[in-house]
């Protein structure tokens, strides 16, 4: 099928959901895949060691009906990189992403994520690197800099580097990333966004494919952000509400076709949910990516409240998420969510 190719033009990625570490794993893509087809899907950032050697289908196995996906990888050696991106591309991802933005002491300790920032030049040779290795688009994922950086320098610098190596896009968070003295919690929150910083980049390099991240909660100012940039990423708002993705294909993409029905996707997700306990997986792995599906409706309440108590039962099959959907279309409007 088209979204399964391999995706050397990256113009249709206008839309995105974030890597996000303990969320986005296989199990949270099928579930936002029901809601949209075209939005580009990332994995949780995976280090380039665990994809060489760890266990492949565990880390980084993905169902077709995922894609368009995309392996987001973690690291700063060139040649580990390199074998990593070799190891996605095998594994049938449609692209490689570099993670350089994480803030969190784990990425530190490993001299990577948001502290390569600080060494433009190192990225560039990773992506050189990966881009030799694989046939698939090669992107960045990147803050606006880093501590007590200029951003207007910082971010420069970075961007100039990996679009000199061959770099097919750079998506950028609009916030700095403080390595010292804020969590990575706070840092979510702290110093503001500064999209003006994310535009300017994009007018100063008007051929390169710049996409826009942080702190976006509805499609509304999605649409916005795409009068200035070429694609939008959304993370918690997009897993904390994932109904918002239903208006994507029709919204950005101009697919009036593509949304599917509620009980459509809840169908999948049982289906799905029982194929996954028959394998010995349990529940919750699923149901957990599933609790904010009806934020601010009517009857989210139990649906939370079901789905957070009984699907952690050792025997708990399909039957819950039915039950907790049942509690929605039975909710009066009128009561609050």
């Amino acid at each position: 099928m088209e979204n399964s190719k391999k995706r050397n033009d990256y113009s249709d990625s206008r839309f995105a959901v974030a890597p996000m570490i303990d969320w986005t794993d296989r199990h949270c893509r099928t579930f936002h895949r029901q809601f949209t087809r075209h939005a580009l899907l990332y994995t949780e950032m995976v280090v380039a060691d665990a994809a060489i050697h760890g266990n492949r289908e565990r880390i980084l196995g993905f169902a077709e009906d995922e894609h368009p996906v995309a392996l987001q990888l973690g690291g700063s050696d060139p040649a580990k990189l390199a074998e990593a991106a070799r190891v996605g591309e095998a594994m049938g991802y449609q692209e490689i992403n570099l993670n350089v933005g994480c803030p969190s002491d784990r990425v530190q300790s490993g001299t990577f994520g948001a502290c390569l920032m600080q060494t433009p030049g190192v990225v560039a040779a990773c992506v050189h690197a990966m881009k030799q290795a694989v046939a698939l688009p090669v992107t960045v994922k990147c803050r606006i800099g880093v501590d007590d950086q200029d951003t207007e320098v910082a971010l420069d610098d970075l961007a100039g580097a990996v679009f000199q190596t061959g770099a097919n896009a750079l998506w950028v968070h609009a916030r700095k990333a403080w390595l010292k003295g804020l969590s990575p919690k706070e840092n979510r929150d702290i110093p503001p966004l500064d999209y003006d910083r994310v535009y300017r980049l994009k007018r100063q390099n008007p051929n390169q494919f710049i996409g826009i991240n942080g702190g976006i909660q509805t499609l509304d100012e999605a649409v916005k952000h795409l009068n200035h940039v070429d694609g939008v990423m959304l993370g918690r708002a997009a897993y904390q509400n994932s109904m918002l993705l239903l208006d994507v294909d029709t919204r950005i993409y101009g697919d009036d076709g593509a949304s599917a029905s509620i009980g459509a996707i809840i169908d999948h997700m049982c289906d799905y949910a029982d194929a996954h306990i028959v394998r010995g997986g349990r529940l919750s792995h699923i149901t957990r990516h599933m609790v904010g599906m009806f934020h601010g409706a009517a009857g989210a309440r139990r649906w939370r409240q079901i789905l957070s108590t009984e699907a952690n039962q050792a025997n708990a099959t399909s039957a819950v998420i039915r039950r907790a959907f049942e509690a929605i279309q039975t909710t009066p409007a009128e009561e609050a969510a």
